[in-house]
């Protein structure tokens, strides 16, 4: 099936209202094919001007599902929203990659050495992410002063539009530093903007998702807006506090990640901890957010590309574990018997047994059980609990982070200082969020240890480490377009 994301056209986020219109078409299309339905979906959009897609329901919101669909649709052979998780976790030192992989992608964020001239990319984080932010720019334009539209319905995608707008940014940020900040689908002005600095771009997120808080509704609602539905693929305001508690805990804004987080935490008539094997399912209580499957035989692209088959280890599936972070499972932690899966490789000359990220057991061709998680409660948890440790609340945040590792089968934590409870929870971290959205590369980096820790993994890898590739390179062809972008030192 073709991806959605082949509608945009590759320059980044210099798109007209067209693009807007063939979502509305591509999704219909999709349903059609025999993708599973990801809502009901209203008739194609045929006309491109603004005024014909914001003046009635169904077609306002067809432009934000696009936008869940494009990202749900995303593939893994090459830097997409959806393949963070695979390229962020090649990056750090999650993943080994297979000796025959050819994909020169994987081997070069593998490697730590990003080629900004590969002629051969056609997607990447930025253009990926500025094609989503453009969208959501010419939402929030047409749905502003809006008195077509459902008042509820409007609301309601206006948050989802200021809610992903800060998603995209979140990570455009994390990867590349200082990025250029746009809230306009003004072509000329944004064909030649330079590069906005980190801090005001994070307050650009900020502001969007205090917006999105008062925007969204506190229910799950599915693809008309107005119904509630037990699909939890639409934003809610939950999920706006989830990853505002996060950009508080990235900007070290200790006191708002804690307060964000709580407000997730206390949502106990919606959110609970899943046990271990039910948190990926579809809509399980753990879920804040997920992306509903698009693709025809498919759950999600984790479990397609990091299960190993029966047949081994391959150009087809070619990422293990690392022996970093399987050794650091402490004895008796059922995550290890749970979220990894072993195998033995023959494909060198001594049998060895390696291990898979396993949290997604749904692979090719079963019945839609799992969706992608993108935001969950254990985050959350873990989020708190670095909040109240650097605010000196140390009894609170060995709770919380006891109430990971319970689930996980493990005994309380013996750390009871700040430092030894901040180094409790970064190791937490890492066996809780491994293999998902690249959390221990953004970790690496925000806690000042990517240096400590990459140069010793990186030549395991056949690299060398060089401190300033900790952000990722712009791509040529984005240089080219806009003038005024610099690269980032090192490429």
């Amino acid at each position: 099936m073709e991806h959605l994301n082949q509608s945009y056209k590759r320059d980044g986020y210099r798109k007209s209202f067209k693009s807007i219109a063939i979502f509305g078409s591509l999704l219909v299309m999709l349903t059609v094919a025999g993708c599973k339905k990801f809502i009901q979906i209203p008739p194609p959009i045929t006309s491109t001007n603004a005024t014909n897609v914001y003046t009635t329901d169904g077609d306002a919101a067809a432009v934000l599902t696009g936008i869940y669909a494009n990202l749900s649709n995303g593939g893994t052979g090459s830097p997409q929203l959806l393949s963070m998780s695979v390229f962020l976790g090649l990056s750090a030192d999650e993943f080994t990659l297979f000796n025959g992989n050819s994909n020169k992608s994987y081997l070069n964020y593998y490697r730590n050495q990003s080629d900004n001239n590969n002629a051969s990319v056609t997607s990447d984080f930025w253009s990926n992410a500025y094609e989503i932010i453009y969208v959501t720019n010419a939402a929030i334009s047409g749905l502003t002063n809006n008195t077509s539209l459902t008042p509820a319905v409007d609301k309601q995608l206006m948050g989802e539009a200021k809610f992903m707008r800060a998603f995209s940014y979140f990570y455009l940020v994390n990867l590349y530093g200082d990025v250029p900040l746009t809230t306009s689908t003004n072509a000329a002005e944004n064909a030649r903007l330079s590069r906005t600095p980190a801090a005001q771009v994070y307050q650009q997120i900020v502001s969007d998702l205090k917006d999105a808080q008062t925007l969204l509704s506190d229910q799950y609602v599915d693809g008309t807006i107005l119904s509630v539905t037990s699909d939890r693929t639409r934003p809610t305001k939950w999920a706006a506090a989830a990853l505002l508690a996060r950009v508080y805990l990235y900007t070290k804004d200790w006191k708002d990640a804690e307060t964000e987080a709580s407000m997730v935490i206390g949502n106990t008539g919606t959110y609970s901890l899943s046990p271990l094997n039910g948190a990926f399912l579809a809509n399980s209580s753990e879920a804040i957010w997920q992306l509903q499957p698009v693709q025809q035989g498919t759950n999600s692209v984790e479990a397609i590309l990091f299960i190993i088959p029966p047949t081994g280890i391959s150009e087809m599936n070619p990422i293990t574990l690392s022996a970093g972070l399987v050794g650091n499972f402490e004895q008796g932690d059922q995550r290890l018997t749970n979220w990894v899966g072993s195998f033995i490789d023959s494909t060198g000359s001594t049998p060895v047994t390696r291990y898979y990220a396993y949290k997604y057991k749904a692979n090719y061709g079963a019945p839609v059980t799992e969706y992608e998680m993108v935001l969950r409660l254990g985050e959350q948890f873990l989020i708190r609990a670095e909040a109240e440790a650097e605010l000196g609340d140390f009894p609170d945040a060995s709770v919380d982070l006891n109430m990971i590792r319970t689930r996980a089968g493990l005994s309380n934590t013996t750390a009871s200082s700040q430092s030894t409870l901040l180094t409790a929870i970064q190791n937490e971290r890492r066996v809780e969020l491994f293999s998902e959205w690249g959390h221990r590369w953004l970790d690496l980096k925000r806690t000042g240890t990517v240096d400590a820790v990459m140069s010793v993994a990186t030549p395991i890898k056949g690299g060398t480490w060089i401190t300033s590739h900790q952000l990722y390179p712009i791509a040529n062809y984005e240089l080219v377009n806009d003038p005024n972008l610099k690269q980032n030192p090192g490429y």
